[in-house]
């Protein structure tokens, strides 16, 4: 069982995938500095979650 993700993290997510699927690999730390070029933020715990949540999706080949 995992953490439930927000409807605004899920909305963020899947709109960087359909822009920027390519920059996004499995790895997460690669995720990261991804995810702050593109989007700003508030804080680096939703960073860290979209990061994750991306990595996650790559790694299922879902996305």
């Amino acid at each position: 069982m995992g953490r439930i993700k927000t409807q605004l993290i899920k909305r963020i997510t899947f709109k960087l995938m359909e822009k920027h699927r390519d920059a996004f690999t499995t790895d997460f730390e690669k995720n990261k500095v991804g995810v702050e070029q593109f989007v700003s933020l508030p804080s680096k715990k939703m960073r860290n979650i979209i990061a994750g949540y991306i990595t996650r999706l790559k790694e299922k080949g879902e996305q």
